[in-house]
C-alpha cells in the first residue's frame, strides 16, 4: 500500500522527536550532578520547539511529551523512577509540560500558517508574472524581506518573554517553600504574561494570513444588515482592553441608514484603527469614534490626540509592513493592521484615508448604503 506525502512526512516527525528528545537526554545524563534541573528543563523546551517549527503537531505533540517523561525519569529525585518526590517539582513537571506543548503548538500552528501563506504568496506571484515579469521579480523580493523581517522580529519578542515567565517559575519552583519569593499573585502574573504572549504570536500569524487573503481576493464576506451603532458599539466593546489607559468615547449621528456589510470584519477593522490609536497616543488620552452620513455613503472615523501622520506618510501608511515610530523613535506594530483595514473596507466597495484630527490622527473611511438603506 503506497504511503501518502502527508503521511509519511508525519511518520518521519514522530521519529525525528523520539531521536531528538532520546539524544537529548543521553548528552544531559552525564551532566545532571553539575547542572541545574531548570537549566535542562530550558533545552527540553528549546528541543521541542525545534521540532515543531520543521514538523506539524504529531511531532511536536510527541516531543513534547517524550521531554517531560525523560525530564522526570533521568532529572527529578528520586530519579530512574516515575514518582515525584516534592511537591514542587511536579508543579514544575506540570508548567513544563504545559509550556511545551502550548509553545510546540503554536510553533507548528505558525509552520503551517506560514505554508498557506507562502501559498497565497506563489498564486499572487503568478498573477504578477502575466502582467509584469520584472515587476513581479522586484515585488516578489521586497515581500519576502518583508516577511523575514517581520518574523523574526515578531516571534522573537513572544518567545523571549514567554522563555523568561517560564524560567522565573521553575527556578522558584526549586526552592524550599519558606524561601520562595513569588506568591499567588506573582505566579498568576507570570502565567498571564505567557497568555497574553501567545496571544500575540497567534495574532501575528492570523494576521499575515488574513493579509494575504484579503489581496489576493480570497476573503468571501459574510454580508448582513447591521446598524452603524451596532458596529460602533460591538467595536467598543472589543476594545475594552484599551480602557484602562485610554478614554474611549462615541458619536453617533441619529437614524443612520443600515449596512449590508460582513459585521466581523467592519468591527475589526474598526478594533485595529481603535488599536492603532492607542498605540501612538499618551496615556491618559481620549480616543474617539463617530458615524455620520455623507451622501449616499457612512462615514467612519477614529481620531486620537497622538503625534498625527505626516502628510507625506498618509498613503504609506497603508502599504504592507510600513511601521510608524512613537515621538521616541521606536517602531510600533506589525506593519499589517492598517493594510487589513484597507482590505477590508475595500472589498465593501469602500475608501479610507487618513487626515489631521483636531489633535492628532484622524482615520476616515466610508461604506455604501446601497438601495436597501436609501
Amino acid at each position: 500500500m503506497e504511503i501518502s506525502t502527508r503521511t509519511y512526512r508525519r511518520i518521519i516527525g514522530v521519529i525525528t522527536a523520539i531521536v531528538a528528545v532520546a539524544f537529548t537526554t543521553v548528552a544531559l545524563v552525564p551532566l545532571r550532578s553539575d547542572v541545574n534541573s531548570t537549566t535542562i528543563a530550558l533545552v527540553f523546551l528549546l528541543v521541542a520547539v525545534l521540532v515543531a517549527s520543521f514538523f506539524q503537531r504529531w511531532a511536536a505533540f510527541t516531543a513534547a511529551i517524550l521531554a517531560a517523561l525523560s525530564f522526570n525519569y533521568f532529572f527529578l529525585p528520586p530519579i530512574y523512577t516515575l514518582t515525584i518526590a516534592e511537591p514542587q517539582n511536579l508543579v514544575s513537571l506540570f508548567v513544563f509540560l504545559a509550556v511545551a506543548i502550548g509553545a510546540g503548538h503554536l510553533s507548528a500552528t505558525a509552520n503551517k500558517r506560514r505554508a498557506e501563506a507562502e501559498h497565497l504568496y506563489k498564486e499572487l506571484e503568478a498573477a504578477f508574472d502575466a502582467a509584469s515579469e520584472a515587476e513581479a521579480l522586484r515585488r516578489s523580493e521586497k515581500l519576502k524581506t518583508s516577511l523575514l523581517d517581520a518574523v523574526t522580529h515578531d516571534f522573537r519578542t513572544p518567545l523571549t518573554s514567554i522563555k523568561a515567565s517560564v524560567t522565573m517559575l521553575i527556578d522558584d519552583n526549586q526552592l524550599e517553600r519558606r524561601d520562595r519569593t513569588l506568591d499567588q499573585h506573582g505566579r498568576g502574573e507570570l502565567l498571564e504574561v505567557i497568555n497574553e504572549e501567545s496571544d500575540k504570536l497567534n495574532t501575528f500569524v492570523e494576521s499575515m494570513v488574513e493579509l494575504a487573503r484579503f489581496q489576493a481576493g480570497e476573503n468571501e464576506l459574510k454580508r448582513t444588515t447591521v446598524s452603524p451603532e451596532e458596529i460602533v458599539v460591538k467595536a467598543a466593546r472589543r476594545a475594552r482592553s484599551l480602557r484602562p489607559k485610554h478614554g474611549l468615547k462615541s458619536q453617533v449621528e441619529p437614524g443612520l441608514p443600515a449596512l449590508s456589510v460582513d459585521s466581523r470584519a467592519v468591527v475589526e477593522a474598526i478594533y485595529n484603527l481603535l488599536d492603532n490609536a492607542a498605540k501612538y497616543s499618551p496615556v491618559g488620552s481620549d480616543i474617539r469614534i463617530s458615524a455620520s452620513r455623507v451622501a449616499d455613503n457612512v462615514r467612519f472615523s477614529v481620531e486620537d490626540e497622538g503625534p498625527g501622520v505626516p502628510e507625506s506618510d498618509r498613503e504609506a501608511v497603508f502599504e504592507r509592513y510600513y511601521r510608524g515610530e512613537k515621538s521616541d523613535g521606536r517602531s510600533v506594530g506589525l506593519g499589517m493592521g492598517l493594510a487589513i483595514v484597507r482590505g477590508i473596507i475595500e472589498a465593501h466597495g469602500g475608501h479610507i484615508w487618513v487626515e489631521a484630527g483636531l489633535r492628532g490622527a484622524k482615520f476616515v473611511f466610508e461604506l455604501p448604503i446601497g438601495e436597501h438603506g436609501r
